[in-house]
């Protein structure tokens, strides 16, 4: 973001923002918004609840202009790391997966699309090696994870779990 200084990176927005037919808390009600969310995220105790309640308060609040949803995957995954937990990647493919759990919670209150997302990422996160680069680059390919999320729909083309047959032809780099 530092290439991008028009962006203000590192600044609460100073101007409402939305995205789509979503609103986000305007910048006078922001920090009394956070705070109070940060109260509830100190109540919770297990670390993939205390992740996805990270991850959907900066999603929510929505307090930069720009970058809003890359941070709050940070924040999300930082709270796993930090409690040694498999972290969450959303894969390309799944973008749109990720992005209606969202608004099924923000505009309808419903959770469980959201944990359920975001459980079935983290168990493909689990189920990728990334030790080795190319190894893993081959895994994401063959399970779609690099596919434009609309042209995939539209397609009929999902994110596949890796399991052992998925993998196991997989070469390795030499």
């Amino acid at each position: 973001m530092e290439g991008r200084p028009d962006k203000a990176p590192g600044r609460f927005k100073s101007e409402p923002n939305r995205a789509g037919s979503t609103t986000f808390v305007t910048p006078g009600l922001m920090e009394g918004t956070l705070a109070n969310g940060l109260e509830i995220y100190r109540g919770l105790t297990s670390p993939l609840h205390r992740a996805i309640f990270m991850m959907f308060l900066i999603s929510e609040v929505h307090p930069f202009a720009d970058s809003n949803g890359r941070v709050a995957r940070i924040m999300m995954n930082a709270e796993l790391v930090a409690a040694s937990e498999i972290r969450i990647i959303v894969p390309t493919v799944y973008r749109n997966n990720y992005l209606m759990a969202l608004k099924a919670l923000s505009h309808n209150g419903v959770t469980g699309a959201l944990v359920r997302v975001l459980d079935f990422a983290q168990k493909y996160t689990a189920a990728v090696d990334f030790s080795e680069l190319d190894r893993a680059r081959s895994v994401l390919d063959r399970t779609h994870a690099f596919a434009d999320p609309n042209e995939a729909e539209a397609a009929g083309i999902r994110l596949v779990l890796p399991t052992p047959e998925v993998v196991s032809d997989v070469q390795p780099a030499s």
